[in-house]
């Protein structure tokens, strides 16, 4: 096996995605490996296996119909934060409706190729299976069956007890079998099964995983997801010693035709030089990446904010943490409104609102945009004005490309979202509990 820095695929999943006509999943343009490296490709582009949709919708409404499922991640966080038992609302099984980054994946051997959503909040990988009830169609599933490496966890393996859901017959014997809601509208049962998984040029043998063989609802990313969290299911805890706990990325812009966003998995090839904040830990929801987020500053003004509205709290779940699935930043009601309102008070209106946008104005204005910090224990992060507005179709309007978290019970929770990511590379170092945060340019 090798250990090393991989550089891993990236595959932006964006709005009304249909999926290639072709059950298996085809790879338009292969490229030759070098090291640990991969080409990466939008999933719009040239070299894309999935199909544009149909008619084409402008950049803008894209952008807007991937945020319109945010307040359900949200508030699907907000409630793993709470404890409530969930699963992540990554993408539709059918149709993509939310802005998720996938990673090039092979499964068994011989390898099947999957592009499986990455998740930063969630732990298990799972992948559906052939015969699957209710998956998607059109959308290639793996085959248990081709694979020579491939066998299912026996319910008196203690592996088994790590997976919430799970159904063992009284005498303890049998396929540990699992069910689990996800995404608020979805509930998949799967088989806990171990394969080789491939990631670029490293073999990682007996990964533990679920076999999906239903599904009911339209949530389920249609090929399967890998958990980027810190639970025990994790990528990172099943790697053990060879990434050390540690990797990052860099996402690449919405707007890229050819992206080159990366995934890096492992100490080495890291950046030597980067600003860190300390990383926070829930033990009532470990997965999560909780930062200390301290203030923000809209200009050269420190926005006023209760210090309490961003405290981070393990009781109530309430904090900030960066996530790779939700598209817009999403501050509790209080925080946004106040950062809204100086953005406001420091800009020419008149304002108007754009779907999830509710600050849009002329954009002859943006130039003079003030730039909006956000000040971490130890770090501050100037957003770049690509990170902080967006524009319409038209080119007429910019809007602040930020919202309130869904007003719910338990919204306590602030998302730093993946379009504010974007084209900066975000590194978690779990073993140091720390993430940092540099600018680097991968469109």
């Amino acid at each position: 096996m090798e250990h090393s820095s991989i550089l891993a695929t990236l595959l932006l999943f964006t709005i009304c995605l249909s999926t290639s006509s072709n059950a298996a999943i085809r790879d338009p343009c292969p490229f030759p490996k070098t090291g640990s490296d991969l080409s990466v490709i939008h999933i719009y582009g040239k070299c894309s296996p999935f199909n544009p949709p149909k008619p084409a919708t402008s950049w803008v409404n894209t952008v807007l119909n991937m945020a319109s499922s945010d307040p359900e991640r949200v508030t699907y966080l907000s409630s793993l934060a709470a404890q409530k038992p969930t699963s992540v609302p990554v993408a539709s099984g059918q149709v993509i409706s939310t802005g998720n980054y996938v990673v090039r994946a092979k499964i068994g051997t011989p390898g099947q190729l999957m592009f499986m959503v990455m998740d930063t909040s969630n732990d298990a990988a799972w992948v559906p299976c052939t015969a699957c009830n209710g998956c998607s169609s059109t959308a290639a599933a793996f085959a248990p069956n081709t694979s020579t490496t491939y066998g299912p966890v026996d319910c008196s393996v203690p592996d088994c007890t790590a997976v919430s859901g799970l159904a063992c017959p009284t005498d303890g014997s049998g396929n540990c079998q699992f069910t689990r809601p996800y995404g608020g509208d979805s509930i998949f049962s799967a088989t806990l099964s171990r394969d080789t998984l491939t990631l670029g040029n490293d073999t990682i043998p007996s990964y533990a995983f679920g076999c999906v063989n239903a599904v009911t609802g339209g949530s389920a990313p249609p090929q399967g997801l890998l958990g980027l969290g810190r639970g025990s299911m994790s990528l990172l805890s099943q790697t053990g010693s060879l990434y050390s706990g540690v990797f990052s990325y860099c996402l690449p812009s919405f707007k890229s035709y050819y992206f080159s966003g990366s995934l890096k998995l492992g100490p080495l090839g890291q950046p030597k030089s980067i600003k860190t904040t300390p990383l926070l830990k829930n033990p009532h929801r470990p997965s999560l990446y909780y930062v200390n987020l301290i203030g923000i500053s809209v200009g050269r003004v420190n926005v006023p904010i209760a210090p309490e509205l961003l405290a981070f709290n393990p009781s109530s779940g309430a904090g900030t943490i960066i996530d790779s699935g939700t598209v817009i930043t999403r501050f509790v009601q209080p925080v946004y409104n106040a950062t809204r309102d100086e953005f406001r008070k420091q800009l020419a209106g008149p304002f108007s609102s754009l779907g999830a946008f509710d600050t849009c104005f002329a954009a002859r204005n943006d130039e003079v945009a003030p730039v909006i910090t956000l000040h971490f224990e130890g770090l501050d992060l100037k957003l770049p004005l690509e990170n902080s507005l967006i524009h319409s179709s038209s080119g007429s309007l910019a809007c602040l490309a930020m919202a309130a978290a869904p007003n719910n019970v338990n919204s306590v929770l602030n998302v730093i979202a993946n379009l504010q990511q974007q084209n900066l590379r975000i590194l978690f170092d779990t073993v140091n509990s720390r993430v940092g945060i540099a600018r680097e340019v991968c469109n």
